[in-house]
């Protein structure tokens, strides 16, 4: 090409540079010259053109069309990792052996530690800690053995800096291995890739291959080192050096990953973190700052298909801030190893992740490991003893359909071995699915909501599955049914179906109060969205009476039941009794809320509905209600059904619709003060007490403000009138 540099030694594996024409660096564009060897091919290229037929395309097979748009990237700043502007070097002129003062180390340590907590925050290695001069001296080329992972590439002269060389280099290791002990952690398990955590490692290594043991051992040299210079170093830089080495060195363990490791040591490892932290913030302004040691410039290097992105800098406060709650929610991750059956488990859950800001995205992936690893729950028992304890619980205390015994029954014949048979069929088709709805709120709250959307149908189907089983297994468990006096017919229990049925009405609350705080829904569809929560919320209160008057009557026919038998039932019916209040105390709420906004529009207090000249209010519904649309049970309303039964000042006026509201509103703040007085073991709340009645006092605070609401609203009624 003309005017192209020409390349230099062929053996030279160094490609040849693109360095910006001096025409070109000028702000103020130049006359433009014809160079002497240019030669004008317009009739040519016309000529030959002209032999095409229309639309016929002309490719090389061999320029593909990654080099189409790498040609259109050249010379591009933003997208050419090879450009260099006017003065620029391709490679930094910083020298990474350089001697370091300790301030200098205890600067570039802190650096490191907000670019692993950016890092931590979603943004990828390549804007972060891979712009370090001294991890990508460890990383690459990569080391066959820990020794080969240093900063030097030959034998260093006598006097070699020990800050650089030992202190530093240890910090980098451990740096490093807490990085890949992160990264196998959050890939083992279902997150987001980009959305939540970017896991690219470019054609790196985190030093996967070596020992957590092995890193240990060179943190602790270092540590001795440091604690033993007792002249050279003043006292405040060495504790600076101390501490920052010891977090790392409980860091790393308390991420560490692996079958060897201890999930009952991680808490103790977390609290040790926490308490350096102070350390860490204190001794902040003895660090000196040498941004040389970070470059962008390493992005060339890296093997990447994106192109150079400027560095992710976030102040030290934010990383500590960060680093902070992480400990936080890593130590209170572990309270979930503490079972106390299924329903326990959603509480804690639900009420870790609401948790303001959410948890990283370690912490949730650290929550999905510790619930489910392999084949085991939570470390101790099966998915199947899981699903059994959920059944237990809620619909089947005490019943044949989970004996233990059924196991031990070999008879093909005999009903032990058919209920058995048919169970373990329903445990294969419902047991993963239970686990993903703890799966699913591990996710962001954006991820949960889509997850549950799909979710809801599977369990349909579910449903559908377990009617069959129930219809089959009335033959072995002798069951009567109750027969109903006004419709004549007779009521069976239906214990599998009931619960996959509760599962699947419990979900879609979730979705319908997500959407609420996600802020999905448009102003104008407040009143309907709250009137659906209310429908669900009744119709899952109507499903809980049921089931808790089949659980009374199978009680109440026992004859000489043992203790374990009664403690069952208690259990049971303790669930039921609160799944009714809480239901109960939803269902209140929603309808007040739905009341309160159909008040508001004709009172002009609330913007006016826009214009939506290409859509109707019937495509807008079935849109918004697209969730819900497969599910046979509960159906969901037909437009016009859902119009007549929605709250509307054009059934009601806006005076009778503020009345029903506050009615609705003291309804719910008697129901939710019942519910924050129950005890952790009625609420399902064991581990998580403290959150949880944090929620439920949030709610309490929310019937207050609706009542203020709704009187403020009145107000604003009486004034209108006098006008």
């Amino acid at each position: 090409m003309a005017g192209a540099p020409e390349s230099g030694n062929s053996g030279d594996q160094t490609l040849p540079l693109r360095p910006i024409p001096d025409g070109l660096s000028s702000s103020a564009p130049k006359s433009a010259k014809r160079p002497p060897n240019a030669r004008d091919i317009t009739a040519e290229f016309t000529q030959a053109a002209s032999a095409l037929n229309t639309g016929q395309l002309v490719k090389d097979d061999f320029f593909t069309l990654f080099e189409a748009v790498g040609a259109l990237e050249i010379m591009d700043p933003k997208m050419d990792s090879g450009y260099l502007a006017p003065g620029e070097m391709l490679e930094d002129d910083y020298d990474v052996l350089r001697e370091l003062l300790p301030e200098e180390v205890i600067g570039i340590m802190d650096q490191m530690l907000c670019y692993e907590m950016a890092w931590h925050m979603g943004h990828p290695l390549s804007q972060t800690l891979f712009t370090s001069l001294h991890i990508d001296r460890l990383l690459w080329p990569a080391p066959v053995k820990l020794k080969e992972a240093r900063f030097y590439r030959r034998p260093p002269e006598v006097g070699t800096n020990r800050f650089l060389h030992t202190v530093l280099r240890a910090y980098c290791l451990a740096t490093i291995k807490t990085c890949d002990f992160v990264n196998r952690r959050i890939s083992a398990e279902h997150y987001n890739e980009e959305e939540d955590f970017v896991s690219n490692l470019y054609n790196r290594k985190l030093l996967t291959q070596f020992s957590r043991t092995e890193i240990e051992e060179i943190l602790t040299k270092a540590i001795a080192w440091v604690t033993g210079q007792k002249k050279i170093v003043a006292k405040d830089v060495k504790t600076a050096l101390l501490s920052r080495l010891n977090f790392r060195k409980w860091f790393m363990a308390a991420v560490a990953f692996g079958d060897d490791v201890d999930d009952l040591d991680s808490p103790s490892m977390w609290q040790q973190c926490a308490k350096l932290l102070p350390l860490l913030l204190e001794s902040r302004a003895v660090g000196t700052e040498v941004a040389d040691a970070f470059s962008a410039k390493i992005q060339r290097r890296l093997a990447s298909t994106v192109p150079p992105r400027p560095i992710v800098n976030i102040t030290f406060e934010e990383a500590h801030s960060h680093l902070s709650r992480l400990c936080e929610d890593g130590k209170g991750a572990y309270e979930i190893l503490d079972y106390h059956g299924g329903n326990n488990m959603l509480t804690f859950l639900w009420t870790f992740q609401s948790r303001n800001p959410q948890p990283s995205i370690y912490i949730r992936c650290l929550l999905q490991s510790l619930m489910s690893n392999e084949t085991k729950v939570l470390n101790v028992m099966s998915v199947r003893q899981l699903v059994f304890d959920d059944l237990a619980e809620m619909v089947a205390p005490a019943h044949i359909l989970i004996d233990p015994s059924n196991d031990y029954v070999e008879a093909p014949k005999a009903p032990g071995f058919q209920i058995m048979k048919r169970m373990e069929i329903f445990v294969s088709r419902a047991a993963q699915s239970y686990l993903d709805i703890f799966r699913a709120i591990c996710m962001n709250r954006e991820r949960t909501r889509r997850m549950l959307c799909h979710m809801i149908v599977d369990w349909d189907n579910i449903q559908l599955d377990a009617e069959e089983l129930d219809t089959e297994l009335r033959r072995y468990t002798d069951e009567e049914p109750i027969h109903d006096p006004n419709s004549g017919e007779d009521l069976w229990s239906f214990p599998l179906s009931s619960w996959a049925y509760y599962h699947k009405l419990h979900q879609m609350e979730w979705i319908v109060q997500l959407g609420f705080e996600l802020d999905i829904y448009q102003i104008e569809e407040l009143a309907g969205m709250y009137w659906y929560l209310n429908h669900i919320a009744q119709t899952r209160l109507q499903h809980l009476q049921r089931i808790r008057t089949f659980t009374t009557r199978r009680f109440s026919r026992l004859t000489n039941p043992t203790s374990e038998t009664k403690a069952a039932f208690k259990r049971s019916l303790s669930f039921l009794d609160f799944a009714m209040l809480e239901t109960s105390a939803t269902q209140s709420f929603a309808d007040a809320l739905a009341c309160l906004f159909a008040a508001l529009p004709p009172l002009s207090l609330l913007p006016p509905t826009p214009a939506y000249p290409y859509s109707t209010p019937s495509l807008r519904y079935s849109l918004r209600m697209r969730p819900f649309l497969p599910i046979s049970l509960p159906a969901l309303p037909t437009f016009a059904e859902y119009s007549c039964l929605i709250p509307s000042a054009s059934v009601e006026t806006p005076s009778d619709l503020l009345d029903e509201a506050e009615l609705a509103l003291k309804r719910a703040r008697k129901e939710w003060e019942a519910v924050s007085k129950v005890g952790p073991e009625t609420g399902r709340c064991v581990g998580c007490e403290e959150g949880w009645r944090k929620g439920v006092k949030d709610v309490l605070r929310g019937c207050i403000a609706g009542s203020i609401a709704v009187g403020a609203v009145r107000r604003a009624a009486g004034r209108g009138r006098e006008r």
